[in-house]
């Protein structure tokens, strides 16, 4: 996949950088900040090759690309941090939100950018853990001592990484924002609380009392410091003095933001905290089975508004501040492993390879705790998974909630984070962890399964195929359908067997495959050429019925960067079923260590109601080769 052209691609159908105020991304998605949404081709980025779907919810216009998505983001974000620069000052005002829809933008925009040195600190005191439950390594040894206050870095240190991203996402400098959390974690203050309350004497500020707080591993306090920085920033610049602005302007910013986190900001957060830490205390006690069996039935749903990321911040308080969560990660893995279960009821159900194979791997995936793949390729495709993955959701947060399950590691919760589960009682927590993820899995797996109806065409030549579906209309009623030719003589292949996941996999489409005997591709449409890609190794055809068809010579042909391909149209000439398009020399990019197998694409193949390709096998070119039932 060419990265540099989808992320191109898709920054022109959200409007262009123009229409851009931020990008940011996490795990799965690239979420964009929009002046003005209605800019957004929603529809053209939903068909567009590498885009798996497109979800606006909480202020944002959030694509889903999968786990290739910082490969994507890359090129947009250059791309969006130039025209910043060029245009600061000049920006248009942005589209108004709701409350709510900026507070979710607002904690995700924060939060997401610091999930992998999160993920990274919970995944090494899940190492730690396993390493002291089996007796390697002596609790009282240095290797402990070191692996143990490298994972505590982050959280430790957690309020300077949230100053960074809070200072982006409020328009603030990074580097003062980071220095007011070091205020708030620095040694001589950590031990100034600490006298202060052996001896009882206030710390004092110009005669103001200093609140008696520890501000490390904290979240609400640095966030509430760091928005009022964006304050009193612009009006230290207004105020200064323009000769000697470049001392003054971060001199005051720091001392009256510093002041004022300390002695009230800061405070006000470190006691919000502590009730929200009370309220999950409370829950606990009198009802702990009643949020994780919600959030594990309702995450799915969450993870396809791309709110799911409004909850994680409570989880990490709640481990912040009590040292394990009981209600959002067992919740999270409950729903995690459900989606996965209902995947793999799909695969081992369904007769169709593609649909099989593809339900493996998206399976595989969310099980270790990168949903998308399922939720968007397999359970809303199918409506019937997505049902059973909520309620085996349900069912195994229920089971978690009742026994306070107790979280200590946090990362994306699935099987590769479980040792986050160790610690409190040695493997008591572990024990029910593993017992609600396999309820979770046996319910949605055994309701999907259940539910289930198999769709797909089954494979059989395309003669029969056609010839069952035209007995099955009534009357004199006939079947319409829109033919696509072989570009090129060669062997028919499905696409399935294409080693490229992006093709097998169809999240481009659906299509079949062709491995080519001769240089010269031809048109497999009458029709329009819609693009010929810069690099040539592609081309886009809009046939006169409407189907839209990507013919890709070769698998990662982009990487030759045009060498070794002859494009013998340009965008926008009409072409015949037979017209030469492409000239290639195989056998140059076959030594050049690149697949030379060409992908016929149906790039819109969802508009239709199936798409039927012919017997694997030798094809001569102009023959029909896929057949579109509209």
């Amino acid at each position: 996949m060419n990265y540099q052209e989808l992320g191109n691609k898709i920054l022109n159908l959200v409007g262009g950088k123009e229409n851009v105020s931020k990008v940011t991304h996490c795990a799965t998605r690239l979420r964009f900040n929009l002046k003005d949404d209605s800019k957004a081709q929603t529809e053209a980025l939903k068909k567009t090759a590498g885009v798996l779907g497109v979800v606006k919810n909480g202020g944002q216009y959030q694509i889903i690309i999968g786990n290739d998505v910082n490969h994507v983001y890359k090129p947009i974000a250059e791309v969006c941090e130039q025209a910043n620069s060029t245009n600061a000052g000049n920006d248009e005002p942005e589209e108004k939100k709701s409350l709510g829809a900026r507070f979710i933008d607002t904690i995700t925009g924060i939060f997401t950018p610091i999930l992998p040195a999160i993920t990274a600190a919970g995944m090494l005191k899940a190492v730690l853990a396993v390493l002291t439950a089996f007796h390697l390594i002596d609790t009282s040894g240095s290797t402990y001592q070191v692996i143990n206050f490298m994972a505590d870095a982050a959280f430790y240190f957690l309020p300077i990484l949230l100053a960074n991203s809070a200072a982006k996402k409020f328009n603030c400098n990074p580097y003062l924002a980071m220095m007011i959390g070091g205020i708030l974690l620095h040694p001589n203050f950590v031990n100034m609380v600490a006298a202060s309350k052996e001896t009882g004497e206030a710390i004092r500020l110009f005669f103001i009392p200093v609140y008696n707080a520890g501000y490390s591993s904290s979240v609400i306090p640095i966030i509430l410091s760091v928005w009022f920085m964006s304050y009193v920033e612009p009006i230290a610049d207004k105020i200064s003095p323009k000769a000697i602005k470049f001392f003054t302007k971060p001199l005051l910013t720091v001392l009256v933001a510093g002041a004022v986190s300390l002695c009230a900001l800061g405070p006000v957060g470190y006691i919000v905290a502590g009730w929200i830490a009370d309220g999950v205390n409370l829950l606990n006690t009198y009802v702990s089975w009643l949020v994780p069996l919600a959030l594990g039935g309702l995450f799915p749903l969450l993870v396809m508004t791309g709110t799911h990321y409004g909850i994680i911040p409570i989880g990490i308080n709640n481990r912040m501040t009590t040292g394990f969560d009981t209600i959002v990660y067992p919740a999270n893995l409950a729903s995690n492993i459900a989606q996965g279960a209902a995947t793999f009821a799909v695969a081992f159900k369904t007769k169709s390879q593609e649909v099989k194979q593809l339900a493996t791997s998206a399976g595989i995936t969310a099980v270790c705790g990168i949903t998308e793949p399922a939720l968007y390729g397999i359970n809303m495709r199918f409506k019937t998974p997505l049902i059973s993955a909520c309620i085996g959701g349900a069912v195994g947060g229920l089971y978690m909630g009742l026994l306070k399950v107790k979280n200590y590691g946090g990362g994306s919760p699935g099987l590769m984070t479980l040792p986050g589960y160790i610690g409190g009682e040695g493997f008591t927590d572990l024990l029910h962890a593993c017992i609600g993820l396999s309820i979770a899995f046996v319910v949605a797996f055994a309701a999907s399964f259940v539910l289930y109806k198999d769709k797909e065409i089954q494979e059989t030549t395309l003669p029969e195929v056609l010839e069952e579906k035209k007995s099955n209309v009534s009357g004199t009623q006939e079947i319409k359908t829109i033919t696509i030719s072989c570009p090129v003589k060669g062997k028919l292949m499905s696409l399935s067997k294409v080693s490229d996941p992006t093709f097998a996999q169809e999240i481009m489409g659906k299509g079949a495959a062709i491995l080519p005997e001769e240089n010269t591709f031809v048109s497999p449409v009458n029709g329009t050429v819609q693009m010929v890609f810069d690099t040539k190794h592609a081309i886009g055809f809009l046939s006169e019925q409407g189907a839209e068809v990507l013919m890709h010579v070769g698998i990662d042909t982009v990487n030759l960067e045009g060498k070794y391909f002859e494009a013998l149209v340009k965008t926008g000439d009409k072409v015949q079923v037979g017209t030469p398009v492409l000239k290639a020399n195989l056998e140059e990019i076959k030594k050049a260590g690149y697949e030379i197998v060409t992908p016929v694409i149906i790039t819109n193949s969802a508009d239709y109601k199936d798409v039927i390709t012919g017997e694997e096998g030798n094809m001569e070119r102009t023959k029909s080769m896929i057949k579109i039932i509209c």
